[in-house]
């Protein structure tokens, strides 16, 4: 019941593709804007619309901005960099000057975020160099270790972010191009402050956007200002690759379980990404570490693990789906680490509001019932979804079957741990409305007769009241 996202490329971007991928466990489609035009990502747009209209599939549509990036420029030809090579690294444009082992950068303030005795990495640390010397417009470096070095590569210093707005111009097209297209979620990239997470909901709030802001958990600065940015943002993605260039790389798996365990403690969504089956780019199975490493980040409470270049541009985009899913069902069905409700300690509930705690309340009993009446699923009914959120973070058993007049919130459900939403018109009349809930059930093959299910629900009963109600049905 743990989610996935896919990122969708070349090798995937068809309406076959993208069904194919859906029916493997695909629940989210991620738009990378650090590649591909508005034009290509728009197509991608209206293939996923037009799987989620025949109505087997409610998949939600992932933003992930491209951010402040630092990369190296163009190169002639691949460069073979071995240990102790002398590189420099240049702001300056005057290309024809450049010998074999000079290329420009795309930041023009690189030289004066730099400093002798810095670690700079290439693509997360395939290649690293130490800088030597810095001057107005080079950075020379000697090369620790070596590697191959193409055109357009990914740049960090270890322990430092670039001096760069969170949000760049490029960004910003890309967002509006997003709220046009009415995406579900934005991952922000590289963000360095809750105060860039605020700018950005505040935005699209303005806008009549309610689509979710996760943050992306890249650059020693996020770590730095952790619970505050998880606190300011809808949710997070623990973006490992540049994460573990900007920090030691044995404090990544450190970084991940925090990040984890404080969202789970303020009831928000978690996504674990990159290098979940990097293998599986090229080979058509996994290393047992891989397994592993999707095996934890499930056991931790993470609602999702990403797959990036294994989908987009991999040799085997299927078999890698299919054995996160695999992977990840196995655990949830095995693990009873993944039942207990800490979030229901005292601790944590201290500065609830009482409607907030009965809320809780609410969830909690729901969950408890399911796991001692063995029940097919939870079904819950709401208008804004929070108690289909509440219900995901104790970690039922059973499927969250969520149901809500509001399209645009089913998508946004399908981030959260164990929830199956969708759209379903609320009549005036409570009962109506879960005798056709069930009669929906049954037409899907989620439940049938004789399966108990539980019930919770904050249905309007007059005009200015709910009555927040747990009920156990068995299915006639």
């Amino acid at each position: 019941m743990s989610k996935i996202v896919c990122t969708i490329g070349p090798k995937t971007c068809d309406i076959e593709s993208i069904e194919r991928l859906a029916e493997t466990g695909m629940d989210i489609v991620r738009l990378n804007m650090s590649h591909g035009t508005h034009e290509w990502h728009g197509k991608v747009i209206e293939t996923v619309r037009e799987v989620n209209s025949r109505g087997r599939f409610n998949l939600g549509l992932l933003l992930d901005t491209k951010g402040p990036e630092v990369r190296s420029g163009d190169l002639k030809a691949p460069i073979q960099v071995k240990r102790g090579q002398k590189f420099t690294w240049t702001v300056r444009k005057d290309f024809d000057s450049f010998d074999d082992f000079t290329v420009d950068v795309s930041y023009d303030d690189f030289v004066k975020d730099v400093h002798v005795g810095d670690t700079l990495l290439v693509d997360g640390g395939m290649c690293s160099f130490l800088v030597t010397e810095v001057t107005d417009k080079d950075v020379l470096s000697e090369c620790v270790d070596g590697g191959t070095l193409t055109s357009r590569r990914h740049l960090n210093v270890r322990g430092k972010s670039a001096s760069l707005p969170a949000i760049t111009e490029k960004d910003w097209e890309d967002i509006k191009f997003g709220m046009e297209n009415n995406v579900d979620f934005y991952a922000l990239s590289f963000v360095k402050h809750e105060d860039d997470v605020r700018t950005l909901i505040s935005y699209l709030r303005e806008n009549n956007s309610l689509a979710l802001v996760l943050s992306k958990i890249e650059s020693a600065d996020a770590v730095k200002r952790l619970r505050p940015i998880l606190e300011a943002s809808d949710g997070a993605m623990v973006a490992r690759g540049d994460l573990g260039a900007e920090i030691p790389v044995e404090d990544v798996p450190l970084v991940q379980d925090e990040i984890v365990s404080i969202n789970r403690s303020i009831r928000k969504p978690t996504i674990v990404a990159t290098h979940m089956l990097e293998s599986m780019i090229t080979y058509p199975s996994p290393t047992r570490a891989e397994v592993a490493d999707i095996t934890e980040a499930v056991r931790q409470g993470a609602d999702a693990t990403m797959l990036s270049g294994e989908t987009a541009n991999g040799s085997y985009p299927y078999k890698a789906l299919s054995v996160m899913a695999t992977v990840a069902e196995s655990v949830v069905s095995q693990d009873s680490a993944l039942s207990e409700n800490d979030l229901f300690s005292p601790v944590l509930r201290m500065n609830e509001s009482k409607a907030q705690d009965a809320r809780l309340d609410l969830a909690f009993g729901a969950s408890t019932m399911a796991s001692r009446l063995n029940v097919a699923a939870i079904v819950v009914f709401t208008r804004v979804g929070t108690y289909a959120k509440l219900v995901s973070c104790t970690r039922p058993r059973c499927p969250v079957v969520a149901f809500t007049p509001d399209a645009d919130l089913v998508r946004r459900l399908t981030l959260y741990w164990g929830v199956k939403p969708f759209e379903l018109s609320f009549s005036e009349d409570p009962e109506e409305t879960i005798s056709r809930a069930v009669k929906f059930l049954i037409e899907k093959g989620l439940t049938s007769t004789g399966d108990t299910l539980v019930i919770a629900s904050d249905m309007l009963v007059t005009d200015k009241s709910k009555v927040n109600t747990i009920q156990v049905r068995t299915v006639h």
